[in-house]
């Protein structure tokens, strides 16, 4: 099986106990406010690549109601969720791998922890189908967690889900960024702590065209 499909169908069966755990963003909040405040354009066009059941929407539409966000998720579930904690969104069933089918300019871009189920070179193609979907002065913001990509592998779930996670590596990521026409904004790393005590490295690059 595809390893993204994998973790398609644990993300639609779980969709309820991954919107329970992770509805809360506040970790995230200040990539966000600095991701909002680098658009400022009104009514401004954002595209959520892999949008779960809608947590960072929700807190971009607190920060900025005039916004017009479309989600894209490959989980049914997720999408169902998200349509209904974000009422004013538009939500899609779409693979991140695909994005250059919606065929329109996007004046931001927000893909917070898709990165994990996608291959460094999966990664890599999408940052520069972000780059053509980007309209002049758009912003990136790109999440993931960070370690040696070699440390990638099946990792299994406090409920016994198995999963294929990437690590990815900053430095092959802003080469991406930079092959593309991004200049970086901001590039931070936060530390998440995991329910069985572990630390993980969350990287966050915020960039624009």
């Amino acid at each position: 099986m595809d390893k993204l499909q994998q973790a398609i169908n644990v993300f639609d069966k779980r969709a309820v106990q991954y919107q329970d755990k992770f509805m809360d963003v506040a970790l995230y909040h200040d990539s966000f406010d600095l991701f909002c405040n680098n658009i400022p354009k009104h009514e401004a066009a954002v595209l959520e690549i892999a949008c779960g059941p809608g947590n960072i929407t929700r807190y971009l539409l607190q920060q900025r109601p005039d916004i017009h966000v479309l989600g894209i998720d490959l989980a049914p579930n997720m999408l169902e969720l998200a349509r209904s904690n974000n009422p004013p969104a538009e939500f899609l069933l779409m693979d991140a791998r695909d994005i250059l089918q919606l065929n329109k300019l996007f004046d931001g871009i927000m893909c917070g922890f898709c990165l994990p189920y996608l291959s460094r070179e999966e990664a890599v193609k999408m940052i520069g189908d972000t780059a053509r979907l980007l309209a002049p002065g758009g912003v990136f913001y790109i999440s993931t967690m960070e370690d040696d990509y070699a440390r990638s592998g099946i990792q299994r779930s406090s409920a016994g889900d198995e999963l294929y996670m990437y690590y990815h590596q900053a430095d092959y990521l802003v080469n991406a960024l930079e092959e593309n026409g991004f200049k970086i904004m901001d590039l931070q790393r936060k530390q998440y702590p995991a329910a069985d005590g572990s630390i993980t490295t969350d990287l966050i690059i915020i960039a624009g065209v």
